[in-house]
């Protein structure tokens, strides 16, 4: 099986359209359709159901990409099995808008020389562990639960206590505020559609919401976050929560603000995890510079009761 062609699938897969696969593997469009019809054709099955605002998985396609995802990885981890010290220093983000990416991206101004693999896993904690101790991955960023739970390999260590703001649109009424309480937020909407339950992230907003008496509504469809920033900036009432140092990209005339939560502010516990035992230089100078850069959140911030921030070393 073509393992380029398996690449350009999964990230069709990822992507939901061939000019958006096309442009994170630095090939034209009609080399992803080309790709994508050969391992169609290989399969002997329609992995695609072209729409005119993309693709979507066929069944077919729903039951090949997990299996797509493992070849990728075992193929992952045979390079570099024959090629140790020289590989890129593999870094799950697990999401290139969230704090993570930031942090990443930093290194990389300050270490040009090391080479990075920036990916997303998309993962919670249990699995983004499980990566790592399978060498799918060199680290990963998570909040860490209590010790105890992460494999005797595994070393964690505190990088960032990320402030929350509240994301609204100028005719919601806290749209003027300097700052809010989270007690003021307990009378508001707070909307975070496709929140992944028995996750690191659940658990942390269930405990936000049962300590301040929030109402996080997490139900209905999930139509991406350019849609979600769009409902917002048309709302008086909609808001959300995102972390200081994520980036979000709207247009002007969206008119949205971005407002610390305080007194106290919910902070996020970030950590990164790695295997002990990984020889690669790169980790080291990540390790180090994220070590440099770690300060502790305020004394009166809010954390979860069952977030680690202990260095495990």
């Amino acid at each position: 099986m073509d393992l380029e062609a398996v690449r350009t699938f999964v990230a069709a897969a990822d992507a939901g359209r061939f000019q958006d696969a096309a442009a994170e593997l630095a090939i034209t469009q009609q080399a992803v359709s080309k790709r994508v019809a050969a391992l169609e054709h290989d399969l002997d099955v329609r992995l695609f159901v072209r729409t005119a605002r993309g693709v979507r998985l066929t069944v077919d396609g729903q039951a090949f990409l997990p299996h797509a995802r493992e070849l990728l990885r075992v193929a992952r981890r045979a390079d570099a099995s024959v090629r140790p010290g020289r590989r890129a220093l593999r870094v799950d983000v697990v999401n290139r808008r969230t704090a993570p990416a930031v942090l990443l991206q930093d290194f990389h101004r300050e270490h040009p020389a090391v080479d990075l693999d920036v990916v997303t896993l998309a993962v919670d904690v249990a699995d983004a562990i499980a990566a790592v101790e399978a060498g799918e991955v060199d680290a990963t960023f998570h909040a860490v639960p209590a010790p105890g739970s992460t494999p005797p390999a595994i070393r964690t260590a505190p990088v960032l206590d990320e402030p929350h703001e509240l994301l609204v649109g100028p005719a919601h009424a806290l749209a003027a505020a300097a700052s809010v309480t989270p007690a003021e937020l307990a009378a508001h909407h707070i909307s975070m559609p496709g929140l992944a339950r028995d996750t690191e992230w659940a658990a942390y907003y269930d405990e936000l919401a049962a300590v301040f008496g929030l109402t996080i509504d997490v139900a209905g469809p999930v139509f991406g976050n350019e849609a979600q920033l769009a409902d917002i900036a048309a709302s008086p009432t909609l808001s959300t929560l995102v972390g200081e140092h994520s980036r979000y990209l709207w247009p002007d005339s969206y008119d949205l603000r971005r407002i610390p939560v305080r007194g106290p502010s919910p902070v996020y516990p970030l950590s990164v995890i790695w295997r002990a035992d990984n020889p690669h230089p790169g980790l080291a100078r990540l390790c180090a510079f994220l070590a440099a850069r770690w300060a502790p959140a305020a004394a009166d911030a809010w954390t979860p009761t069952w977030a680690h921030r202990v260095a495990s070393r």
